[in-house]
């Protein structure tokens, strides 16, 4: 650890509103859609959302924050409680409300309230202390004023030489003090401050080699989207973490979560480099799984960040639960379908997209390794769960996959609810076992048809009588063996 304090998130508060509804018409009066309302829903915005989902990685997180006495900032305060600890600034503005009005997954119109400029009066003694004893701090600049004060300027710059200071810029903000140990624009943000014209790979090396030297940065990370990150020490070659293959429909909070990540990393003792790593991999997951419109503050938290080596989170059922969480307030069909997939082939591969093309999205429910070994013998499974898992969750049908670690799925299906429940068809002309327990609360059991000649127990027989693989030492990979890191051994 970098620092033994809290993760101290410092920037502008806003409130996100998301009114959720469905479209289904058109008014009389007028050639528009008509949204039938059907719940609201309120989150943390800007630095808040940044300060929640550090929260949420399990850290201690303390929110420095300007706030008036509006109803928005006693909104922001109760969504926190409990979670960020917050500790106002004076402010002389008015908080910013942001609601999107939303449909099918999709965002119709934006409609800002709020916001009134101002400025911060006074860096109290607590805002002071917190900072004095922060073990990392996060920089949520959101152009509003927050990072404007002088004063509050100073005390950053002081708390840079002490721990680490990620700093994620706006255009209308202010420029990072020197020190900081990682800052984070975005592709539009690195042009703009740096001055040097240009999109993609080649000229984000140019721009973040250039703000490293204007800022005074140790390292500069320029976020490239669906590209990954670039992330630049000024000098010698960058390095450039590209990010995993995700189906994206909102991106609205990756760069919170990137950079709530990267801070986060920082704090454990992580480099520039592995915490871009991290973030990429954070930020990914966190797309996949809906965005900023899945977080819901009564939601159960999503996974942690991962750790410095940069590897992508598996699924997991909280991710799951967030999916499912945002198809179901959109209107739409939740499909579930289960299976080992031991060693993926074009079978499994039809039937997951036959899957996904009943509803809105697809959860995968995955046999655990005790469980295949139970169901196939001790040979099997030839993957481990974690990389099956892997392995499914890439495929673009796949919206999250759950590991379940008893013999039949019954547990994890009455957890989930799914309106479908779909198998493939060596199921064909008997009951689905799981058929009623799915009728229970109003869903339906389907099978869909299967590609003749695939299964894994006739591609396992053939590997062995051709020698093609060796099952045996892939099969034995996968049990259960002691491991030793690197740490422990050198310990």
């Amino acid at each position: 650890m970098s620092g033994t304090g809290p993760l101290v998130v410092v920037g502008d508060a806003l409130l996100d509103v998301d009114l959720l509804g469905a479209v289904e018409r058109v008014a009389p009066d007028a050639p528009v859609p008509v949204l039938d309302v059907v719940e609201e829903v309120p989150r943390p915005g800007g630095a808040a959302l940044a300060a929640l989902l550090a929260a949420r990685d399990g850290r201690e997180v303390v929110l420095v924050t300007p706030l008036g006495d509006d109803e928005g900032a006693q909104r922001l305060r109760a969504l926190l409680a409990g979670t960020v600890r917050v500790v106002g600034l004076p402010w002389t503005g008015t908080t910013a409300v942001k609601t999107r009005v939303r449909s099918a997954g999709q965002s119709l119109v934006r409609i800002d309230t709020g916001g009134a400029p101002g400025s911060v009066t006074a860096v109290t003694p607590e805002a002071e202390q917190v900072l004095q004893g922060a073990g990392a701090v996060l920089v949520a600049d959101y152009g509003r004023g927050a990072t404007a004060s002088e004063p509050l300027r100073a005390l950053l710059a002081a708390t840079a030489v002490r721990v680490p200071v990620v700093w994620d810029p706006h255009p209308r903000g202010s420029a990072p003090v020197a020190g900081v140990r990682l800052v984070t624009p975005n592709a539009a943000e690195a042009a703009g401050a740096s001055g040097v014209p240009g999109k993609g790979v080649g000229p984000a090396a140019a721009q973040a080699q250039e703000l490293v030297r204007r800022w005074g940065a140790t390292a500069v990370s320029v976020t490239l989207g669906a590209r990954g990150a670039l992330v630049s020490y000024g000098d010698g070659a960058p390095l450039v973490v590209p990010a995993p293959p995700v189906a994206c429909v909102d991106p609205c909070g990756a760069g919170d979560r990137f950079a709530s990540a990267a801070a986060g990393l920082l704090a454990d003792g992580a480099l520039p480099t592995e915490a871009v790593q991290g973030a990429v991999a954070a930020a990914s997951a966190f797309v996949a799984a809906g965005g900023a419109a899945s977080v819901r503050v009564d939601a159960p938290a999503p996974a942690a960040a991962p750790p410095a080596g940069g590897s992508v989170a598996e699924p997991t059922s909280g991710s799951a639960a967030d999916v499912i969480a945002r198809v179901r307030a959109a209107g739409g069909t939740v499909v579930a379908t289960g299976g080992c997939f031991d060693l993926l082939h074009a079978g499994h591969v039809a039937t997951l997209e036959a899957a996904r093309a009943l509803g809105d999205c697809l959860v995968v429910c995955l046999n655990s390794d005790d469980s295949v070994r139970r169901l196939k013998g001790p040979e099997r499974p030839l993957q481990t769960e974690d990389d099956r898992a892997r392995v499914l969750g890439a495929l673009g049908c796949v919206d999250a996959v759950v590991v379940f670690g008893e013999d039949t799925p019954e547990a994890v299906l009455a957890e989930l609810r799914p309106d479908v429940w779909a198998k493939g068809g060596d199921y064909a002309g008997a009951d689905l076992p799981e058929a009623r327990l799915v009728q229970g609360w109003g869903g339906a059991a389907v099978v869909l048809p299967y590609l003749d000649g695939r299964s894994t127990t006739s591609l396992v027989a053939t590997a062995r009588r051709t020698g093609t693989i060796d099952l045996d030492a892939l099969a034995g990979a996968t049990r259960p063996t002691t491991h030793h890191s690197t740490k422990q051994e050198s310990a």
